[in-house]
């Protein structure tokens, strides 16, 4: 069998391989399915943990909002990055206290952070002067941490510019806050989704220890710092060892960072990405001449129904079938709606076997997240991914 052994997850290596894959192939679903262990995930909270240190960790909810995963970190003692009202409300349903969840989107609409201030929720990011007056006003008293900007990182999916702010505005925002009666107590930022090497953060670390500096020598006393995500998992490509990863980076941030007393990870990817697998099926294969090099295979899932990461072929999932003893040969990759868009690899084929057809099953790995929460409602009339927990 040609089975991927991840022997970079804590627990169990053969079952974190096996287990998700035997109960798939001993299944039979009627549309693409992402299938979950929660057991990996608890392991990959402790090995995590066991790097990270005296950091708390709070788990990304955007990467997999399933319950079960929230429920299984709420039993190891995790905490919540939440984005929105509605990721808060399930935190609380489940049972997380509301000082361990954290409001880290920094555009969050005004009747939101009154709803998180009443729930109890008192630790909220921003990056910009409006977001701070909106605080003030609904959540007064309430601490603050300024996202920074870091710009081009190492990362296989970086972030844009969407979110944090220059260097220079933080005084400025953090002396704002304190007028308005909020509470400056931090920084946070994020090195990029899919850092594969601790090494990685060398430079963005550099880059927001410096802001932490300045921040400090005007008077600031910070000592809450969120490292955000950017922990790794298996593509095919070379990661390091969760729990060694994890210390290396606390390595460069006690090193860099003096008064950081409270430090914050936001692991979502890192966290749940191997504890998935997608269920799928060969929907077509075929060639568009007699002399195309490469096969076209579709699925009968693609960008739409959950697999948005392909976008730019940023990350590149594996796959099993049962035709793994086969020759392989180069195939273009697609999705099954009608949308020229929903094309998964195309600059750079996957080898796949050559007797592939329609209707065999496609087993897609390590897509715990952002499968389900990218999959769409409804487009082209594909329902959306459907999620089984074992």
């Amino acid at each position: 069998m040609n089975a991927y052994v991840n022997p970079q997850l804590g627990g169990d290596p053969v079952r974190a391989s096996h287990r998700i894959e035997t109960f798939i192939r001993q299944s039979t679903f009627d549309r693409p399915t992402l299938v979950l262990d929660t057991q990996i995930v608890a392991d990959q909270y402790r090995a995590l943990k066991a790097g990270l240190g005296r950091a708390d960790i709070h788990y990304a909810v955007k990467a997999n909002p399933a319950r079960a995963i929230l429920s299984t970190l709420i039993a190891q003692g995790s905490h919540f990055d939440a984005a929105s009202r509605g990721e808060i409300e399930l935190c609380l349903s489940l049972g997380a206290r509301p000082e361990t969840i954290s409001f880290g989107n920094t555009v969050k609409r005004a009747s939101d952070i009154a709803f998180a201030y009443a729930a109890g929720i008192r630790i909220f990011a921003a990056d910009a002067t409006e977001e701070l007056e909106k605080l003030s006003e609904h959540a007064p008293g309430a601490q603050v941490y300024i996202r920074l900007l870091v710009g081009s990182t190492e990362a296989d999916w970086p972030l844009s510019r969407k979110f944090g702010c220059a260097p220079e505005m933080v005084v400025p925002l953090m002396t704002r806050a304190t007028e308005l009666g909020l509470k400056p107590v931090g920084m946070s930022f994020h090195v990029g989704s899919q850092t594969r090497r601790a090494e990685m953060w060398t430079g963005t670390l550099d880059h927001v220890a410096a802001a932490w500096a300045t921040a400090r020598a005007a008077g600031f006393d910070l000592d809450l710092l969120n490292i955000g995500g950017g922990f790794p998992a298996f593509y095919g490509e070379e990661i390091e060892a969760p729990t060694l990863y994890a210390a290396r980076v606390m390595e460069m941030v006690e090193a860099r960072f003096d008064g950081a007393t409270r430090v914050m990870a936001e692991p979502g990817r890192g966290m749940v990405a191997e504890a998935g697998m997608i269920a799928a099926e060969v929907m077509l294969v075929s060639r568009k001449s007699d002399d195309d090099i490469c096969r076209w295979v579709y699925l009968d899932i693609g960008k739409f129904s959950g697999l948005a990461e392909t976008m730019d072929e940023a990350i590149r999932y594996q796959f099993i079938t049962d035709r793994d003893h086969e020759e392989t040969g180069p195939c273009i990759l697609a999705g099954p709606s009608c949308d020229s868009a929903d094309v998964l690899y195309e600059k750079r084929p996957v080898q796949l076997p050559l007797g592939l057809r329609a209707g065999d099953r496609f087993i897609i790995r390590n897509c715990g997240a952002y499968t389900s929460t990218y999959s769409s409602v409804c487009f082209n009339g594909f329902p959306p991914l459907d999620v089984v927990v074992i």
